[in-house]
Order: structure tokens, then sequence, then C-alpha cells
């Protein structure tokens, strides 16, 4: 790896120090910083694309919501991305910072594994053409604005009809995401080594609907069956789009992938516990 690039929290000092760091340490190696983080530290500014593609490696210094930012920066590369948390949660981002730099030496030194994560591609299809298709990591979510009334998600898998969903929204979600909204909604853990899709109701409106679990390869439609005012598509929490009524969400698993850099000492369920007090009484 010659060039590396990082990705910080804005507004974090802590993460502008550790950036100014990381370029003292490795001074052998080309260091690029996306743009708010540069203009902090007065380096020369490089666009998202540019550093997207020159990047062998992805430093996150933030919390999850850092991560995902990054993982839709690299629009699909498989460029490791090694997360060091200085969020309050900091579930994906497994690094803490009094590990950064013995971390990132053994990564340089080829020394490292990752997990490799699906992601979701998604289209929004209206009247028969894609006005949208992007992907994600954690979740697509369907939900309501200002206005509490339950819509209609006439819901299929492959072509099959499953049924219509009668509920404030829905989540189709990663394994990586089932530990974000979808668990908020009831809907289960998934390691992230199961490629799947979780599929969620928001508050359904019957106690028959519950999550369900379906293979990654399939493709899930959520039709809009009725007109509703103040309804949204929000895609891993990043970007936001008005829905009309008889639109409809297509969603499969993404041939792209992220790959994020394991912490040695600490595996998927002891981040479980530690973080989200998992089996806890």
């Amino acid at each position: 790896m010659h060039t590396l690039a990082i990705v910080a929290k804005r507004d974090k000092q802590e993460a502008v120090a550790l950036a100014a760091r990381i370029r003292e340490r490795y001074p052998h190696l080309t260091v690029l910083a996306e743009r708010y983080l540069s203009h902090s530290l007065g380096w020369p500014r490089v666009e998202d694309r540019e550093l997207a593609q020159r990047a062998e490696l992805v430093i996150v210094l933030g919390g999850d919501g850092t991560l995902i930012y990054t993982a839709r920066l690299l629009a699909g590369r498989g460029v490791p991305i090694l997360g060091v948390n200085l969020g309050s949660l900091g579930f994906m981002t497994e690094i803490p910072v009094d590990e950064l730099f013995s971390t990132l030496d053994e990564v340089l030194a080829g020394r490292f594994k990752v997990d490799s994560r699906m992601k979701l591609t998604c289209r929004l299809v209206r009247e028969g053409k894609t006005v949208l298709e992007d992907e994600v990591l954690n979740d697509v979510v369907i939900n309501k604005g200002a206005l509490a009334r339950i819509s209609d998600h006439e819901t299929s898998i492959d072509g099959v009809p499953i049924t219509t969903y009668k509920a404030d929204g829905m989540i189709l979600a990663t394994p990586t995401g089932s530990t974000a909204y979808s668990l908020s909604a009831g809907g289960p853990i998934v390691h992230p080594s199961v490629d799947c899709t979780i599929l969620s109701p928001i508050c359904s409106h019957a106690l028959t609907q519950r999550s369900i679990v379906v293979p990654a390869d399939r493709t899930i439609r959520v039709t809009l069956r009725k007109e509703t005012a103040d309804t949204y598509l929000t895609l891993d929490g990043q970007t936001g789009h008005s829905l009309q009524g008889g639109d409809c969400i297509e969603v499969v698993r993404s041939p792209n992938r992220v790959n994020l850099v394991r912490n040695p000492h600490m595996a998927y369920f002891t981040i479980l516990r530690q973080k989200l007090h998992w089996g806890e009484r």
C-alpha cells in the first residue's frame, strides 16, 4: 500500500489531530484527506472521486455514520476500510484509538483480515422507469413524514406476492444493518457472514406480519398502493427521496461489497455484548 485516504467525522478536533499524526508517522506514504478534513489541516484539496480512485486503504476516524458515508464515497470499490472509533457506539468502527498505530502497522505489513460485507442495490421505479438507483451498506427505509397514517406496502419476492403490509413503513436491511434500525423495529440479529436481506415492517397493524429473512439473490419489490403524503425513501440514513403512490422500490444484493479491517482482539459476539449489552438480564 502506497496511498492512504483519511475520512473523519466533521468538526471532531480529535480526528484532525490523529490525521496529522498519521501523516507524520508515515512520511514515505501518500496520505490524502477528504475535503472537509483537508481544509481543517491545510492540506491540498482532493475531490471525492479522485480520493476514491487513488486510495489503497481508507482510515475512518469517527463512528458508524462516518463509516457508512465512506462506503458510499468509495462507490463500489473494495478498498479495505480501517474504522477507528471516535463515536458513541462504534459498532462497525472496531479499532480503539489507543490501538490505531499498532493496528495500522500490521495492516501496512500485510498482516490483517477483512470482513466482507454485502450491500444492497436499490432502484426506485416510477411509471415503469427507473428514476433512482443506489447502493446501501445498512438499510433501505420507506417511512412516513409528518402525518401519522398507515400505508399499504404491496410486497413480492421474485415476482411472487407475499403480502400487503399495512404499516407505518418498511425496512430492508443487510446483515450489517440488522443491528441498526431493523433491530429497533423487532427484526432479528443476523451475523454479517450470512448473505441475506431482512424485511421488517415498521409498526405493522397486524399481529401476523413480522420480519422475514430472504436469500440475498432474491429481488424484493415493495409498491405503495395508494396515494400517501409525506412518504420518503431513505438510503443508509444519508439521502432521502420523496415517494408517490404507485412507486415501486426494488431491492437485491449488490455485486459490490465493503471490506472492513477486523479487530483481531474482538469477535462479532464480543461486540454485541459490549456495545449492545446483548444477552444481559
